[in-house]
C-alpha cells in the first residue's frame, strides 16, 4: 500500500471536492456533469491531486472507475474536510442578519430566461441592497456544498438537510410554428391519436446528450431513440428559438407557449407529465434574513405562473 503524503495546507480544496464527486458518481463523466465542469478539467484536477498524494487514486474498470487502496484511505478524510468546509460556510452565512449582500440563485435556462428577470426586477425595487447572482443551468447544483443559496428545481430534492417547498406544477405540451405546420402535407389534426407513425410526420426538436425526452416518450409508451429527433441541442433556450423559427415540433411549457400566437399545440390527445416546481434552500441558510427574504419573495412570485 502506498504511503500518502497529502498535505491539505498545500492543496486546492477544489481538488478534494472533485475527488469526492468522482467517488460518489463512479465516473468522470457523471461527476463532471454534477460539478458543472468539462471532463478534461476534472481529469486534470484528479491528476493534480494524485500528484500531491504521490499515488494513483483510481483505476479504470469496465463500468467506470474503482478506488485504489490509496484512494480508499483518502475517502473518509476528504469527506470530513468537505463537511467541515460546509459547516464553516453555513456558520458564516447565518451570522449575517442584514439584508445587504449577495444571494446566489440557480435555475434552469428557461426559468432563468423567461421567469426570473421580471421577478428579480420587482425584488430589486423592493430591496435594492440585495445583489443577485444567477446560475442559469439545467445541471442540479449542490446546495449542500454552497454552489447556490436558493435553487428552483423541476425535481424533488432528496437531501434531508434542505428545505424544499413544492409550489405548483407546470403543464407541458408539443408545439410548432403555424408556418411550419401549414407546410406539412396530410397534417394530423391536433387531437389525432398519438402513435409513432403519426409523430413521424413531424420534424422533432430534441436534446443531444441528455436522454430526458427519450425517457419521457418511452414512459408514455412511444418507443423512440436519439435518431427520432432531427435537431438536437441540450440548450433549452436554443430549442425554444428553433421552434419559434419553424424548425420543427418542440416540447414547451404551456403557459409560455400560449403567450405566443404563432405557436400551435399538436397531438392534444397525448398527455404529458407536468413539471413540478420546487423552491429549495439549506436549513441553516434559511435563518439568514437576506436569504429568507429572497426565498419568500420567489415563493410568492412563482405562484403567478400557477395553472
Amino acid at each position: 500500500m502506498s504511503k500518502l503524503t497529502f498535505d491539505p495546507s498545500q492543496t486546492d480544496w477544489n481538488l478534494i471536492r472533485s475527488f469526492v464527486a468522482v467517488v460518489e458518481q463512479g465516473s468522470l463523466t457523471r461527476a463532471a456533469e454534477v460539478l458543472g465542469l468539462s471532463q478534461p478539467t476534472l481529469s486534470r484536477q484528479i491528476a493534480e491531486l494524485e500528484s500531491s498524494v504521490g499515488a494513483a487514486l483510481f483505476e479504470r474498470v469496465a463500468r467506470g472507475l474503482k478506488l485504489t487502496s490509496s484512494g480508499e484511505n483518502l475517502v473518509e478524510p476528504a469527506r470530513y474536510m468537505m463537511a467541515a468546509a460546509r459547516s464553516l460556510g453555513m456558520a458564516a452565512a447565518t451570522q449575517n442578519h442584514e439584508l445587504r449582500g449577495t444571494v446566489r440563485i440557480t435555475a434552469s435556462e428557461m426559468v432563468s430566461g423567461f421567469v426570473l428577470p421580471s421577478l428579480l426586477r420587482q425584488l430589486a425595487q423592493l430591496h435594492p441592497e440585495i445583489q443577485i447572482e444567477l446560475v442559469a443551468s439545467n445541471q442540479v447544483s449542490n446546495l449542500l456544498e454552497r454552489e447556490a443559496d436558493i435553487a428552483i428545481r423541476m425535481v424533488r430534492p432528496t437531501q434531508s438537510a434542505l428545505i424544499a417547498r413544492h409550489l405548483t406544477d407546470w403543464p407541458i405540451g408539443m408545439y410548432g410554428h403555424k408556418d411550419y405546420l401549414a407546410g406539412l402535407p396530410g397534417l394530423p389534426t391536433p387531437d389525432s391519436p398519438t402513435s409513432l407513425a403519426t409523430m413521424q410526420k413531424f420534424r422533432w426538436l430534441g436534446l443531444d446528450q441528455s436522454d430526458q425526452f427519450i425517457a419521457g416518450f418511452r414512459a408514455a409508451g412511444i418507443q423512440v431513440d436519439r435518431s427520432f429527433f432531427d435537431f438536437r441541442c441540450d440548450n433549452h433556450l436554443v430549442n425554444w428559438q428553433a421552434m419559434q423559427q419553424g424548425l420543427g415540433i418542440g416540447i414547451a411549457l404551456q403557459w409560455l407557449a400560449e403567450r405566443h400566437a404563432e405557436l400551435e399545440q399538436v397531438l392534444l390527445g397525448q398527455e404529458l407529465p407536468a413539471l413540478p416546481v420546487w423552491l429549495t434552500t439549506h436549513r441553516e441558510l434559511k435563518s439568514s434574513k437576506r436569504i429568507r427574504t429572497v426565498f419568500d419573495f420567489l415563493a410568492e412570485g412563482l405562484l403567478q405562473y400557477r395553472f
